[in-house]
């Protein structure tokens, strides 16, 4: 007599399968998209030149250009108890630094009192009227809160130090790195050994490039 043997159905395998394959095929296109996104619609910013910013006209200018100098970023106010001194100090520094390795770069802001009320283009005239300025003054800005300009925002979180008021000085190296900043009360004399530093290693930089 032959032992009997029962044969069940295999009901559930097929569609335990087509899950799977489902499953699978979704996991992979998520993932697809979001290397994707973060590729090519959420480029990771890594330096302060990486930023764009606007001249005092509204044109877009990439910080891009001044990659390979040392930079003194400012946040600028033409009716201040600080303007006078800053900007005939900053002037002086880029003169005798500028302006082939170092250059000033400045951001006017109405954060701080309100004092700096005027339009982009009659505070760029304020400055280059009344204390010579040839660095670039660029567009008005905010630097706090939820407005912040992405590039001000760069240096800040950078250097963890926020400004409290007109005149923060941030320097950033020849690579976009944040090296040192000042507050306003702070005199621009005490800058010069950081900038000096700095165009130092450009230069012999260049002389190990040729």
């Amino acid at each position: 007599m032959e032992p009997l043997t029962t044969t069940y159905p295999l009901k559930h395998s097929v569609p335990k399968a087509r899950v799977i394959v489902v499953f699978l095929s979704v996991f992979l296109c998520t993932t697809i998209l979001c290397v994707l996104q973060l590729r090519f619609f959420n480029p990771k910013i890594k330096d302060f030149y990486s930023f764009e910013v606007k001249d005092s006209r509204g044109r877009n200018i990439s910080l891009e250009k001044y990659r390979g100098k040392a930079t003194l970023v400012v946040n600028v106010a033409s009716y201040c108890q600080n303007t006078d001194k800053n900007y005939i100090a900053l002037q002086e520094l880029h003169r005798e630094f500028g302006p082939s390795h170092f250059t000033v770069l400045a951001f006017p802001c109405n954060q701080f009192g309100e004092s700096e009320p005027s339009s982009s283009q009659e505070i760029e005239s304020f400055a280059k009227g009344n204390y010579g300025v040839t660095f670039p003054v660029f567009h008005k800005i905010k630097i706090l809160g939820s407005e912040a300009d992405p590039a001000f925002k760069f240096l800040i979180d950078s250097s963890k130090k926020e400004p409290r008021w007109n005149f923060w000085k941030y320097l950033v190296s020849p690579e976009g790195k944040v090296v040192k900043f000042w507050r306003p009360e702070e005199p621009v004399q005490s800058i010069k050994p950081e900038v000096a530093a700095l165009i130092r290693q450009i230069i012999m930089k260049k002389r190990e490039d040729l």
